[in-house]
């Protein structure tokens, strides 16, 4: 039996990771800095910007989930958020290097394209938005990602490791889709992350398909469903709050999703299951 550790697996997503590592049967050990409200298996309490905790939390495991992080901007001081997002990115990836691990999964952020943070606001060069697209952050958090992606790089060249950094849509667990119907006719909200979502189940199930996968390197890899967040065409949202934006590189006919997952699909052979109109019965 494989074993795998999640780190920050007692958070909002990380919850819903240990659970599906658990349920495929894997041995699964949560590290974190808090117990989870439910315990699914053993949660080891650890800050991962000391190298040693993190090599004492990842001995004897055959891959490793890193999820923990500051989740966004603006929580805490941006020095703060840098350091524990990079410092924590690092040790895990040093670590797991040391021990011999070859497999691990990051959490990057469509947030490193630099629109969802920006304190001078500005729009996406094209859509929908690729793994291509420039990241243009104005924030230490969307800089921390990216940081964190080169990391891997450099691990990667150092080492093989493989290592997917999963650059996440706005993660919605199972309980947040009561919400959508007081934001799905209205353009301004949720403009800032071009309205995307994923459900954590999906990127449960995107984790565990990056750590079967082979030969994949060291890769950044955009996962949003394939509708977007909205009740409204998503050629009308555009028109709404980004005119400027020309150039449209999908014929965007109906509700489509403006953050591109076809690499995603192709690298890890994944497929969004869970969708807000089924989840609400619409």
């Amino acid at each position: 039996m494989a074993k795998v550790v999640v780190t920050g697996g007692s958070g909002m997503l990380g919850r819903w990771i240990v659970k599906h590592f658990v349920d495929q049967g894997y041995e699964v050990l949560n590290v974190d800095t808090r117990q989870p409200d439910e315990p699914l298996c053993q949660t080891l309490i650890v800050n991962l910007e000391d190298l040693g905790q993190t090599y004492g939390a990842l001995a004897g495991a055959d891959a490793v989930v890193h999820m923990a992080a500051i989740p966004r901007a603006g929580m805490v001081p941006p020095e703060v958020t840098f350091r524990n997002n990079v410092m924590s990115t690092y040790n895990v990836l040093e670590a797991a290097a040391g021990l011999g691990i070859n497999k691990v999964v990051i959490a990057s952020s469509e947030s490193s394209y630099g629109i969802c943070f920006a304190e001078h606001p500005f729009g996406p060069q094209y859509v929908p938005m690729d793994e291509a697209h420039p990241q243009l952050p104005q924030d230490s958090y969307g800089l921390s990602k990216i940081v964190n992606e080169a990391t891997a790089d450099m691990f990667h060249r150092r080492t093989g490791m493989q290592v997917v950094s999963l650059r996440l849509g706005n993660v919605i667990p199972p309980e947040w889709y009561e919400r959508f119907p007081s934001f799905i006719h209205n353009p301004v909200e949720r403009e800032r992350i071009l309205w995307s979502y994923i459900d954590t189940r999906d990127v449960a199930e995107a984790c565990e398909l990056a750590i079967k996968a082979e030969g994949l390197g060291s890769v950044a890899i955009n996962l949003a469903n394939d509708e977007s967040s909205m009740d409204i065409p998503s050629r009308e949202l555009m028109a709404a709050r980004y005119p400027e934006v020309t150039d449209f590189r999908a014929p965007l006919e109906g509700h489509e999703s403006l953050l591109n997952s076809d690499k995603a699909k192709k690298m890890l052979g994944w497929q969004p299951k869970y969708f807000w109109r089924e989840q609400l019965g619409n």
